[in-house]
């Protein structure tokens, strides 16, 4: 069933492009898919997207309800959910490492989306191949995440990731002993023009990125530190990106790591066999605080390490 939405325009929003008006108004949608809608004016006046906004303009939008593209035979339970919390709107859960977050050309089946589909609904707003998605966690990056269930809730969550209204961290083990207790890591992010599949730190340009690390553990004998690390902005690999530019890379990380130009110098046995034998880097989602989209109420999660950092955590503990 379609979804109608009416907007006005207002004195701050006057003289501005139509379809930038409307993206403004309604942040889940990319204009893009916004130019996809069935638009009108009330007073049945002809225009164009590209046209500028006068006074009380008044725009109608109809809103096609969207179907995901996840075909139901590829819906799986591949794995058992970790749930932290659910109700009606959101569904938060920890996500293990080494698990796509939903299809893509080369992840068709397995990926965390269509596991939780298999367990519940998710709100089809966030897209065909996207439904419920909010924001991501890469791959090999474990830990706390939320979903939405409900349209409503959809919204919301997207309002509250644009505005970084939330709080998340993370727990990074990393190579290098800092001299400090703490720092603030700031620079704009931008796709690597050399390697598609990485990000970089960019003069000019990007998107800017906002990184609080404070030190959680050290291990001067092995030259690994354990981080704790508050996001401000939430940009592709930004945590990676951060660290790794500032001299303290993220172990395992198969992009961002330089794990040939340390694990040279570890002596430990164990520790060398955990570092050579390890797929994904020890980047772990730890907390995740926001307001409830629906009911308002403060919502805290805090996940424990998963296995193979605890394990790698013990291993450092006994050199």
């Amino acid at each position: 069933m379609a979804e109608i939405r009416n907007f006005i325009v207002e004195e701050s929003d006057v003289g501005i492009r139509i379809d930038k008006f409307l993206s403004l108004k309604m942040p889940e949608f990319s204009r893009s898919e916004i130019q996809k809608f069935n638009i009108a004016r009330k007073d049945e006046k002809k225009f164009k997207l590209s046209d500028k906004t006068k006074l009380n303009d008044e725009f109608i939008v109809e809103i096609s309800e969207k179907q995901t593209d996840v075909a139901m035979d590829n819906i799986s339970n591949d794995f058992d959910l970790d749930i932290l919390y659910e109700d009606d709107d959101i569904i938060v859960i920890n996500k293990p490492r080494g698990v796509v977050m939903y299809p893509s050309a080369g992840n068709k089946t397995g990926t965390l989306v269509q596991n939780l589909l298999s367990y519940t609904h998710l709100s089809t707003l966030g897209g065909q191949t996207r439904p419920g998605v909010v924001h991501r966690l890469d791959k090999d990056t474990s830990g706390v995440m939320v979903f939405a269930k409900s349209d409503v809730a959809y919204r919301e969550l997207v309002k509250i990731f644009s505005k970084h209204d939330l709080t998340r961290k993370y727990i990074a083990f990393v190579w290098g002993v800092p001299t400090w207790g703490g720092a603030e890591i700031t620079g704009n992010i931008a796709r690597s023009s050399r390697n598609r599949q990485k990000m970089s730190l960019v003069k000019t340009g990007g998107k800017p990125a906002h990184t609080i690390v404070n030190v959680a553990d050290v291990w001067t004998k092995s030259g690994i530190s354990m981080f704790r690390c508050t996001l401000m902005t939430g940009r592709t690999h930004q945590i990676r990106v951060h660290l790794s530019s500032h001299g303290f890379p993220v172990l395992c990380d198969p992009l961002y790591g330089r794990e040939k130009s340390h694990i040279g110098g570890v002596k430990d046995p164990e520790l060398l066999e955990f570092l050579r034998e390890h797929n994904g880097q020890m980047l772990h989602a730890e907390v995740l605080e926001f307001t409830h989209p629906v009911s308002g109420e403060k919502m805290h999660f805090k996940t424990r390490l998963p296995d193979d950092m605890m394990y790698l955590k013990e291993i450092l503990d006994n050199e």
